[in-house]
């Protein structure tokens, strides 16, 4: 059985945000992204793909479509095939967000 510690995948970088694979598959990815105070993920889409994220710790700003909003812990929000997404850290604390994509781009 696989199984994996999200407190063990929490990181940053200084850099920009950081993607920390959990599991990963040919059908799906299960990740954490770890935001910094003014990280963000570029607003971009996936033809073919869901991505669904679900805020760990922290809040951030996510936009999907045409629509944005602020969702904190314990949030979720579904980016559906071809939609635009994004999710920027502006607020003063660390974002962790648990992100899953199906199928795998």
């Amino acid at each position: 059985m696989e199984s994996r510690s999200f407190a063990d995948a929490v990181a940053f970088s200084e850099e920009k945000m950081k993607k920390n694979a959990l599991f990963d598959s040919p059908h799906l990815f299960y990740d954490l992204y770890c935001l910094l105070p003014g990280q963000a993920q570029k607003v971009h889409a996936h033809e073919g793909s869901d991505k669904v994220y679900y805020v760990l710790e922290g809040t951030g700003r996510f936009t999907v479509g045409d629509e944005e909003a602020d969702l904190g812990r314990g949030k979720a929000v579904i980016a559906r095939s071809g939609e635009p997404h994004g999710v920027r850290n502006e607020s003063g604390e660390n974002l962790v967000l648990l992100v899953t994509m199906a199928p795998r781009p």
